[in-house]
């Protein structure tokens, strides 16, 4: 008699699993801390120099070491142990913020000094980023990789409605140097929770440095889904960087003032946690092209702003985008852990962080001075044409369509 045929023990979803909530946990306080920092920071310094010069050093001090030393930062999460190098970034920004919040409680803050320490949590977070997707892909299973990126996608979207809203609680109760303190405590402990992680590894054979940054650069080169891909990407943050530039003084014109612009904001960051309790739900068939095509809603916005329409229109379709973004994160996410070697993980994303972080600084520089020359309007109608252009033409390559 043939022997009874029993069902599959049904999939928990990773939250119930220690590893991944110890993950979670942690990860969930180091985004609460990225939130928080750059509002925090802006409100700090101009409270203690007045000076917008010196918030762009600040600002700029920080993202300088991050694009420099993305690359290394993925070579290093590949070689070693994607964990300890998480623990220790948290560890170096804890002792950054700490340094700030000690500057600002002393009542004379040096700038140079907070200055260095924007650099030097600049630099860490250029390491910890890269060991994102491998922590992930080793602590839940593969069934359940995409409800793993889900909820991390959840997290980074609620971190971001309440990141900046929490600094500015924080620097109006206990003032920016207990802000900046607690901020710090916020790392150290997830710190602690890294410690008492572990997780699955694959052993790289040491290469000398430029050997594996070389091998991470053709994994990337290798998968015309994967760079194509990351041209769009690119593109969305060049056309977000010209919206960030333009949209405020767009906002005080003729928008309604300043609250037009936080509510803006605050919709955008609704929007992006919605896409990712989306993204939950959502299984399509084709990944890659279905995550591409929702990015592409960042032209509207930008369209819009460009034609003049009204407030409300503008800040819909600013949510609308977001969505689309939010949507985009968990998607790629999980294809990206699924179809790249683990062996080489980090490195590849690493590009991927170096590629979208590099266009940044190429639309705030140029938005300005297209806007100068030709009005505001035609940069954000050239960044729409740009990031719906590329994003839509992804779905023209045959590795986009035949990722399922």
């Amino acid at each position: 008699m043939a022997a009874p045929v029993t069902a599959p023990p049904p999939v928990r979803h990773p939250l119930r699993t220690r590893p991944f909530r110890l993950l979670f946990a942690g990860r969930v306080l180091s985004l609460t801390g990225d939130a928080v920092i750059p509002a925090a920071l802006a409100l700090a310094v101009l409270e203690a120099t007045g000076s917008t010069g010196a918030l762009a050093l600040v600002l700029t001090c920080a993202m300088v070491p991050k694009l420099l030393l993305l690359p290394v930062g993925g070579v290093l999460a590949d070689r070693f142990d994607a964990r300890a190098i998480a623990l220790a970034t948290d560890l170096v920004r804890c002792a950054a913020q700490l340094l700030v919040g000690l500057q600002l409680l002393g009542g004379s803050p040096t700038l140079w000094l907070i200055a260095a320490a924007s650099a030097v949590g600049g630099a860490a977070g250029a390491f910890a980023m890269p060991t994102s997707s491998p922590l992930v892909r080793g602590t839940v299973a593969e069934a359940v990789l995409h409800r793993a990126n889900a909820a991390m996608g959840i997290a980074a979207g609620a971190t971001r409605v309440g990141g900046p809203a929490l600094a500015g609680a924080l620097v109006l109760t206990v003032g920016p140097g207990w802000a900046f303190v607690l901020d710090a405590a916020s790392f150290a402990v997830s710190a602690a929770l890294l410690a008492a992680l572990r997780i699955d590894r694959v052993p790289v054979p040491h290469r000398p440095f430029l050997t594996d940054l070389r091998q991470g650069w053709r994994e990337v080169r290798s998968r015309d889904w994967y760079w194509t891909s990351l041209v769009a990407h690119s593109a969305w943050n060049g056309a977000a960087a010209v919206l960030m530039t333009l949209g405020p003084a767009i906002a005080l014109d003729r928008l309604g003032g300043a609250g037009a612009w936080v509510l803006l904001l605050q919709v955008g960051a609704v929007g992006l946690l919605a896409g990712s309790l989306l993204a939950d739900r959502l299984s399509p068939s084709r990944p890659v092209l279905a995550a591409n095509l929702a990015l592409a809603s960042y032209a509207l916005p930008l369209l819009l702003l460009a034609a003049g329409a009204p407030a409300w229109a503008v800040i819909g379709a600013y949510g609308l985008a977001q969505v689309g973004l939010g949507f985009l994160g968990p998607l790629w996410d999980t294809v990206v852990q699924r179809r790249i070697p683990e062996r080489v993980l980090a490195r590849v994303v690493s590009y991927d962080s170096l590629l979208s972080f590099a266009a940044m600084p190429v639309g705030y520089a140029l938005a300005p001075l297209a806007a100068d020359a030709w009005g505001p309007g035609v940069p954000l109608a050239v960044a729409a044409v740009l990031v719906g252009g590329c994003c839509l033409a992804t779905a023209l390559v045959p590795g986009v369509r035949r990722v399922r």
